[in-house]
């Protein structure tokens, strides 16, 4: 068997959770590979709205193993209260939920570090979301990081203490700045006590004996492939390989191992934070976008940047991750717009091309646009692809031919049974 991977393909946000949770119930395993607390997965279910950071989105399908992958990076307080909310939904994780020992803390000091590093470079912040992500991959490549696995050694204490005092002589440097270490460290030990109630594992021992044994295994990422720290629009990424070879890595598996990669993409395009962003809209066409597509941080609440689907960009993604098949989410967000509009080429010093530039926080880059026409009406109830709009169905074909990758599904809204299966086979 392989494994079988669920990335978003754009800045974030394209609706991986929901997705997530309708394959999930074909699998046997739903793993996240990368990331942590900066991750915001929005599921609706039965009318109620759930958003996970850390957890896998698999969670709420009954017998359905969830592993917090090696390349995770998890912050006990985040996943002590994700725990509690599936509590209250009365959500049965017991035995479901699991954690590979080798995935790293995120300890207080490192969202101290965060939010003073941040603070600090006035105007020129790249946006995070002051979570820890940053400093804890840090202390990882630095082969000093706190991980799963150590909260049950003996030498706990002093491992916690040693990385500690490193961040308290690091912040030394920064100007003074509000934070209640003393409390958020309370709140962190106490919360190591719910979290030494799952169990841990051996994940990539885990990951591959299962592979073994036949079972069906769903990756899933976090953040987007155009915030990858190689790839990205760097410096303004993330600190995790949110593509396709982080699976690899953050699960512990070999590239033969991959079978379908699902790439994921809104029918327009957002973004959260500073950073370059060639297709977005700064008028009212924006502003409408942003309103529809109620676009605004699941992790932080801030207000996304909005603007058109950008092909370069896409290719460039599907490029990377070697993507087999597309899912196009929100596209109901479009219903109102008489014009849609779709960059299909970047002009850079007056040449057409549909490839990146090296650097595009450097580069000048003018859109060539193509317009599509409108369906102006709502898909409350389509169920069916060829119930669709001809004018969705037209734009959703524009997108086929220049991605070259087939649209196997489309989400006309939040809900988990708002998704329209499309049968590929059965068109040709």
């Amino acid at each position: 068997m392989n494994v079988d991977v669920i990335l978003g393909l754009q800045w974030g946000d394209e609706g991986k959770g929901k997705i997530v949770d309708h394959l999930a119930k074909e699998y046997d395993i739903v793993a996240r590979f990368q990331g942590g607390p900066n991750a915001g997965h929005t599921l609706k279910i039965n009318n109620q709205k759930f958003v996970l950071h850390t957890i896998p989105s698999g969670i709420f399908r009954p017998n359905l193993i969830n592993l917090i992958g090696n390349g995770v990076v998890i912050d006990p307080v985040t996943l002590e209260k994700e725990i509690a909310k599936l509590d209250d939904a009365g959500v049965d994780y017991q035995g479901r939920l699991i954690v590979a020992h080798k995935a790293h803390l995120i300890l207080p000091t490192h969202r101290y570090l965060d939010a003073a590093s941040e603070n600090a470079k006035g105007k020129a912040k790249i946006g995070s979301t002051l979570k820890g992500i940053g400093p804890t991959y840090m202390d990882k490549t630095g082969r000093n990081g706190l991980r799963a696995g150590d909260i049950i050694s003996p030498n706990f204490e002093k491992k916690y203490q040693a990385l500690k005092e490193k961040h308290l002589k690091l912040l030394e440097q920064y100007p003074p700045f509000d934070f209640d270490l003393e409390a958020e460290e309370a709140k962190w030990m106490a919360s190591l006590e719910r979290f030494k109630q799952l169990p841990q594992v051996n994940g990539e021992y885990f990951v591959n004996q299962a592979l073994d044994e036949g079972k069906k295994i769903l990756a899933e990422g976090a953040q987007g492939s155009m915030l990858d720290i190689d790839y990205g629009t760097y410096p303004f990424v993330t600190s995790s390989n949110t593509i396709t070879a982080g699976v690899c890595t953050g699960l512990g598996i070999s590239t033969r191992k991959i079978g379908e990669v699902i790439g994921i993409s809104k029918a327009y395009c957002t973004r959260v934070g500073s950073g370059p962003f060639p297709t977005e809209l700064h008028d009212e066409v924006g502003e409408l976008l942003r309103k529809e597509g109620a676009e605004f941080g699941a992790t932080t609440g801030r207000p996304r940047r909005c603007g058109w689907v950008d092909l370069p960009q896409l290719k460039y993604t599907i490029m990377l991750n070697g993507v087999s098949q597309l899912v196009i989410t929100k596209i109901d967000v479009l219903n109102v717009f008489k014009e849609i509009m779709m960059a299909t080429h970047y002009s850079i010093n007056d040449e057409k091309t549909d490839q990146l530039p090296y650097d595009m926080c450097d580069e000048e880059i003018e859109l060539v646009l193509e317009s599509f026409e409108g369906w102006e009406t709502s898909l409350e109830g389509v169920s069916d692809y060829e119930e669709l709009p001809a004018q969705a169905k037209a734009f959703i074909k524009a997108l086929e031919e220049y991605l070259e990758v087939p649209v196997t599904m489309v989400s006309t809204g939040p809900a988990r049974q708002e998704l329209i299966q499309r049968n590929i086979q059965a068109e040709v």
